[in-house]
């Protein structure tokens, strides 16, 4: 078994471990999760419908939560969650919306998929992190993030052999992509951050936030035109996130 500094008892608490423990029973849980989130991304897509659809994760994640957690969400919350859901919906409509409810089948499915892959994802994550409170943060994601590159290095070599092959794995890259690569890194951080300390209910509304303050930025660095539609989503999503702040605070 390999050691990074455990970390001694001062003042009668014990800090937490940072051994990087090798044994099944440690490390056994986390192919889980990796696997789950390499699916959604392999099915994910850029259509507009998709962009639409996806927001049903946002449902499915409170459902899972209920079931996996245990834990009850009020009438009130779920009230928010529904709004959270519509508002960020309403927010995207576009031109193209029109044909979201025209989707044939397998799309309607593919979304319904997607939706309790990315909540189950999450909340199993949420789970395996808070059910060894003493592990530290960093040694959770070293094992999340090992299993995710090994399965992400085979989907590579399973779709894109030839072309790692022949162009190399770097071919391609840019400083934007250098970025964005870190910009992923570090945002997997703090959702791993907000597992352990809070839940995924408040990251859903953080995301949903983040979401559109990205629009509300996007307008001063590459001129996007705010639409109609997206205030009017905005603020039903201010709506929702009042109403879930003010059902905590009653409990």
């Amino acid at each position: 078994m390999a050691t990074i500094g455990a970390m001694p008892e001062i003042g009668g608490f014990r800090q937490k471990s940072r051994r990087l423990s090798t044994t099944w029973d440690e490390v056994k849980v986390y192919p889980i999760p990796a696997a789950l989130y390499l699916v959604k991304n392999l099915l994910q897509a850029d259509a507009p419908g998709y962009q639409i659809l996806k927001n049903l994760n946002i449902i499915s994640t409170g459902i899972l939560y209920q079931i996996i957690l245990k834990r009850k969400l009020t009438e009130i919350q779920w009230a928010a969650f529904i709004l959270l859901c519509a508002g960020c919906t309403t927010a995207q409509l576009n031109p193209s919306s029109d044909h979201v409810l025209q989707a044939p089948l397998q799309g309607w499915v593919m979304a319904i998929v997607m939706a309790l892959l990315s909540g189950f994802a999450g909340v199993y994550t949420e789970a395996i992190i808070k059910k060894r409170p003493s592990r530290n943060i960093n040694v959770q994601n070293f094992w999340l993030y090992v299993f995710g590159m090994i399965f992400n290095a085979f989907a590579i070599m399973t779709q894109d052999f030839d072309a790692v092959m022949n162009d190399g794995f770097f071919h391609g890259y840019s400083l934007i992509t250098v970025l964005m690569i870190l910009n992923h890194a570090l945002s997997g951080i703090a959702v791993s951050m907000v597992m352990k300390y809070a839940d995924n209910i408040v990251k859903v509304y953080s995301t949903s936030v983040a979401m559109l303050l990205t629009a509300v930025v996007s307008v001063f660095l590459f001129g996007f035109h705010l639409s109609l539609a997206f205030f009017l989503g905005s603020t039903v999503v201010s709506v929702a996130i009042y109403l879930h702040s003010t059902s905590k605070a009653r409990r």
